[in-house]
């Protein structure tokens, strides 16, 4: 367990030790074992003409908390360029607060009046809230999705394996999603867990936006879960024009990306998966 110099309360590490009874057929016995953290992180929005707001709060694993937050306002249009971003701090709040962690201010360059918005995108570690409510809303948002590089079929199977070799928190508690950026010869860019899968994407975006490496449109988005509206929604956002996952897509996910053109995989195994949207970027599927 981690804590702030000068404060007892506890603050969440990204894997926390805890002591578990273990039932058998023999009897039952203790030892120590691990579980992935789990804490809210409250992000503030500000701009030249408007202080801090509170814009969201979301559950989340701790680490990598800038590019949750850059993350999720980019990906829910709260900013729109990821060049608006002047600095992205945790709060000055006093001396010994352990809350100081939880928040996160992002400051744009552009006036923004967060409003009615605040309530559209609070969200949980298990299901994001989508700040557009239609497929048409979205379209208007996004630009047209580029061509994009075309993938090997026998690459993109091979993925999600590739992904879960580097989830190490993963590895150690077995209770968190992963979601990773890959060029088109399977090289990993980079990788983020979370408990929430939307968290993970967003995190994701955020090392995008903050390394300057917005639009994705090179790069394969891998989720180690199911697919949402939300999932192909943050993923059209960022530019990303392939999408890979572990487990099902929902109708809307299907229809989204269709509706975008963006290719869509799931049921992603070694040698294996189901092409829900733009197969034509598959090289060996049939078209």
């Amino acid at each position: 367990m981690t804590g702030v110099p000068g404060s007892t309360a506890h603050r969440a590490a990204p894997v926390e030790p805890v002591l578990v009874t273990v039932l058998c057929e023999t009897g039952s016995s203790e030892r120590p074992d691990q579980v992935v953290g789990e804490e809210p992180l409250e992000i503030r929005l500000s701009s030249p003409s408007t202080p801090p707001e509170p814009v969201a709060v979301t559950m989340r694993t701790p680490g990598n908390d800038f590019e949750l937050a850059v993350g999720f306002l980019l990906t829910e249009g709260l900013v729109t360029d990821a060049h608006e971003v002047q600095s992205v701090k945790y709060c000055d709040l006093p001396d010994g607060d352990v809350q100081h962690f939880n928040v996160v201010t992002v400051a744009s360059s552009r006036p923004t009046i967060v409003g009615s918005r605040r309530r559209e995108v609070l969200v949980s570690a298990s299901c994001g809230v989508c700040g557009t409510a239609t497929l048409d809303q979205l379209k208007d948002r996004c630009p047209a999705l580029p061509t994009g590089k075309p993938i090997h079929a026998d690459v993109l199977t091979s993925l999600p394996a590739t992904l879960q070799k580097r989830q190490r928190v993963f590895a150690q508690t077995g209770g968190l999603h992963g979601a990773g950026l890959f060029d088109t010869t399977g090289r990993a860019m980079a990788v983020r867990e979370d408990v929430g899968r939307h968290n993970a994407v967003d995190k994701l975006v955020g090392w995008a936006a903050l390394q300057h490496r917005l639009p994705l449109d090179a790069a394969v988005l891998v989720v180690s879960g199911r697919v949402s509206y939300e999932i192909v929604q943050k993923a059209a956002v960022a530019g990303v024009t392939t999408l890979v996952a572990v487990s099902a897509p929902s109708s809307l996910a299907v229809a989204t990306a269709r509706a975008l053109d963006m290719t869509l995989a799931g049921f992603v195994r070694e040698g294996r998966a189901n092409i829900y949207a733009g197969a034509w970027r598959v090289i060996g599927a049939p078209t």
